[in-house]
């Protein structure tokens, strides 16, 4: 008898463990873009919050097209006096708490195209080189090795951005992962066609500023329909809902975080390839504790 409630008190702890790793792992995460002002502390306080998982450090808004690729991080460093170098303790920092940091191309303001698909191939091995696994003496952000790349391609062709990934991913070594912040009119104009290739490992998709697909006070229909657009529509792992993290970070489309957790959460997550909430932008969550208010939830 007393072997019996044992086995069966060691059975059920067994088996509430295993639901709770299984829980975990299907719990959402949080991704936050961080970068473009200086006001929003440091790339090592960013991770440090425990609030994120994937920090995208933005912007490299000109690259392409013979050009030669600059980065832009607002106030926090100068790229043209290698300052920026210095964020590479930052970096591992972060990776050291097992968060994923990757570098944002393009943005809303910038000057960036791929013009064929050998340009394509020059632009991966800039990449690869100065901010991956490669070797560089000009790694702009020193010699930490990023985990990935995100596209934010908001302009100047939809062309080629599927080779850039192709290209991304054909190296050997670490992982690189490969993300992407489309619109949520579907498909994305610029980025529409890449996504279909099933290179990319998140999709981040921006529903703010987007009137048509995002999220109003008492009405989620066009969300959820964007939603399920999305997850149905490309072969990405996992799709996140992307938001503003105040109302000060976009011109609409931000969702108050009673309204997140007790009404658009509960409609998207029951969805397979359900992976969290992306939010622009570190500054504006420091500001506003928007995360912070969500994490329990997500």
């Amino acid at each position: 008898m007393k072997m019996a409630l044992k086995s069966t008190i060691s059975f059920t702890f067994f088996s509430l463990v295993i639901l709770a790793l299984a829980n975990d792992s299907n719990a959402g995460k949080i991704s936050i873009y961080w970068g473009q002002n200086g006001n929003e502390g440091t790339l090592a306080e960013a991770c440090a919050t425990g609030n994120y998982e994937y920090v995208i450090i933005a912007f490299l808004p000109t690259f392409g097209d013979g050009q030669t690729p600059m980065i832009n991080l607002a106030g926090h460093c100068d790229p043209y006096s290698n300052e920026c170098t210095g964020l590479s303790s930052d970096i591992k920092s972060c990776q050291a708490k097992g968060i994923k940091v990757l570098l944002s191309l393009g943005g809303g303001a910038g000057s960036y195209s791929i013009a064929s698909t050998q340009d394509a191939k020059s632009v991966a091995t800039y990449l690869w080189n100065n901010f991956l696994g490669g070797q560089s003496s000009s790694r702009p952000l020193g010699p930490a090795v990023l985990d990935g790349i995100d596209f934010d391609i908001e302009g100047g062709s939809n062309q080629h951005w599927g080779d850039l990934a192709k290209y991304l991913k054909g190296y050997n070594g670490k992982k690189v992962y490969i993300t992407a912040a489309p619109q949520c009119p579907f498909p994305d104009a610029w980025i529409g066609n890449a996504l279909t290739t099933g290179l990319f490992d998140y999709v981040w998709v921006q529903f703010y500023n987007n009137p048509p697909c995002q999220y109003n006070p008492g009405e989620i229909s066009n969300l959820e329909d964007a939603w399920k657009q999305w997850t149905s529509g490309i072969p990405a792992n996992k799709i996140f809902l992307g938001l503003p993290a105040s109302p000060e970070a976009a011109g609409s489309g931000f969702i108050p975080a009673t309204d997140l957790t007790s009404t658009v959460l509960p409609a998207i997550k029951g969805s397979a390839k359900y992976g969290g909430v992306m939010l622009w932008s570190r500054y504006d969550d420091v500001q506003s504790g928007y995360s912070s208010s969500i994490k329990s939830h997500v």
